[in-house]
């Protein structure tokens, strides 16, 4: 029996949990200058970045969505970004290699935390833009305690608790500042 010559480990439902979440980008009204909602946690104050658990039957790029505005109170959208990835354009038998394509709103980043005998936690990450200025109140769970503040760009990472999250920022920064600010 053959097995994978690269090393792995191997999760069934019951040993993994899927979450996604956006950096969450917007222009200031007055400046034009670019934005990121991060969130405080009132329980911890921690900063943090909008994500949650996937639901049955949704995709991971409309939980991402969803996990977001559920968090922020801000409508949102997938930002279409030229960006580099491995994934193959539609319909194309493309060998593994990274390319760089245009207006695609795939993941950023992917986090798999090991939380031992509780499993997996696989996270995705994506780009979004607000859609509206107004802030929808009444979003989150009752179990959720976050306040969601719109930063200066530049700023959000040096917020930020976790080292993977100002990651996630950086590079959807750099994404973003490569020519993708236009459709913020």
């Amino acid at each position: 029996m053959a097995s994978s010559s690269d090393p792995y480990t191997q999760y069934f439902a019951s040993q993994f949990v899927v979450s996604a979440g956006c950096v969450l980008f917007r222009k200031e009204a007055e400046s034009g200058a670019l934005q990121i909602c991060i969130l405080r946690d009132r329980n911890n104050d921690e900063w943090l970045l909008p994500k949650g658990r996937k639901d049955c039957g949704e995709s991971i790029a409309e939980a991402a969505v969803r996990e977001t505005f559920e968090e922020t109170g801000y409508p949102c959208a997938l930002l279409p970004c030229r960006m580099a990835t491995r994934a193959p354009r539609p319909g194309v038998n493309a060998v593994d290699a990274v390319a760089i394509v245009e207006g695609i709103s795939e993941p950023i980043a992917v986090v798999v935390r090991d939380r031992g005998a509780r499993g997996a936690k696989v996270v995705w990450w994506f780009i979004a833009r607000a859609t509206g200025e107004e802030k929808v109140g009444g979003t989150q769970t009752e179990w959720e305690t976050f306040d969601s503040e719109f930063v200066g760009a530049d700023e959000a990472p040096r917020r930020l608790t976790y080292q993977g999250d100002r990651d996630t920022v950086m590079e959807a920064l750099r994404i973003v500042r490569d020519g993708n600010e236009g459709g913020v």
